[in-house]
């Protein structure tokens, strides 16, 4: 490991250097000083003496994190904290400074990232159509096809594949509730964004969805053997259908575990909002009842997870506030803004949701 970090410290100040301690911080037993630095890289602090070809004697802190449950179970996680400290570090009077944020690679490498501004991601060119333009075509009046039910039933299906993927973790469990309520993406994040004085929705109701989802948050966070592999974003504009029934997913989102209402809930709130746009919020059409109608049943007898629809309700009410927020949907009708805000009340008052009347949380 020493040669690992006396190359990634060479690369970081230009020069040849000689390393002449790695001391975990923290231990005081001489015997272990300076050889046991196997730990380093696994949230670790460590402290490092070395001497440039100039004989010029340096000493460094190389720190890493470690998932601990408490925000930090990701990847990703523990990236975003890094990055941000190296930058908010050197902005503090008086704060310790930051020389350099970097990662390890898979064989224990040290390599630096501190030079990044933004981040971005390169993936594979996927040829196909966006699920979003059958239910655009359903909308228009265009009829429904045994191609469209075939579709509905494969998304179903691969939902119900995906969540029979189980994760032990009730941490994450906990974490991913918690994130449902809380997140600037989700639940409280979309209730503030939310312009004041709307005309559909006041601030009063809002608290009281707040409230509502609050209360759904402490009924769940116990069920914590439904962890499973998910999606996390399942919705019309992340499948790229291909011939008939085949499709690739996209951007999937907010972690590889979590609940499978998330997902279930993010594809089929589309149809209930497009079976109402295509009646402008007059009832809930029966071409995108029967896709909604089809895929539950699909997913139901795939998984007989019918525990589901007693956790269904605050994932409804996330997605019920993204379709009908005035930012993403700036368009439609206030008799539909409306419906929608029954929906998600009546929802979040329901015990156990009743798919086969979905139409009546309108009301």
């Amino acid at each position: 490991m020493k040669e690992k970090i006396k190359e990634y410290l060479e690369s970081k100040f230009g020069t040849s250097l000689r390393i002449l301690s790695v001391k975990e911080l923290g231990l005081e037993a001489k015997q272990k000083q300076e050889e046991e630095i196997k730990g380093f890289g696994y949230g670790k602090p460590y402290f490092v003496k070395f001497e440039t070809a100039k004989g010029e004697k340096k000493e460094v802190v190389v720190s890493s994190m470690k998932g601990d449950g408490f925000g930090h179970d990701h990847l990703s996680d523990r990236a975003q904290i890094l990055i941000w400290q190296h930058h908010a570090f050197n902005t503090l009077p008086k704060h310790v400074k930051s020389l350099d944020v970097g990662y390890f690679t898979r064989d224990g490498r040290m390599k630096s990232a501190s030079d990044a501004e933004e981040y971005f991601i390169v993936c594979e060119k996927v040829e196909g159509e966006e699920y979003v333009d059958d239910l655009n075509r359903l909308r228009e009046g265009g009829d429904l096809r045994e191609e469209d039910e075939e579709r509905a039933s494969a998304l179903a299906s691969y939902l119900a594949d995906i969540h029979a993927r189980r994760n032990d973790n009730a941490q994450l469990y906990v974490r991913r509730i918690r994130e449902l309520i809380g997140h600037s993406e989700c639940i409280f994040g979309l209730t503030d964004s939310y312009p004041p004085r709307s005309g559909f929705i006041t601030g009063e109701e809002l608290k009281e969805i707040e409230k509502l989802s609050i209360d759904w948050k402490w009924k769940l966070k116990e069920r914590t053997k439904r962890l499973c592999m998910v999606h996390g974003d399942f919705h019309p504009w992340n499948v790229m259908f291909h011939k008939g029934a085949d499709f690739t997913v996209l951007d999937r989102s907010r972690g590889e575990w979590g609940e499978a209402a998330d997902d279930v809930t993010a594809m089929t709130i589309n149809y209930l909002f497009f079976g109402l746009l295509k009646t402008d919020g007059k009832e809930f059409d029966k071409d995108f009842k029967r896709l909604y109608d089809l895929f539950f049943d699909v997913y139901l007898e795939r998984t007989r997870d019918y525990e589901l629809l007693k956790v269904i309700q605050p994932f409804y009410a996330f997605r019920g506030l993204v379709v009908a927020s005035p930012i993403w949907y700036p368009n439609i009708s206030g008799e539909m803004r409306t419906k929608l805000f029954n929906f998600i009340k009546n929802v979040l008052d329901a015990e156990e949701f009743d798919y086969k009347n979905a139409d009546r949380y309108f009301e």
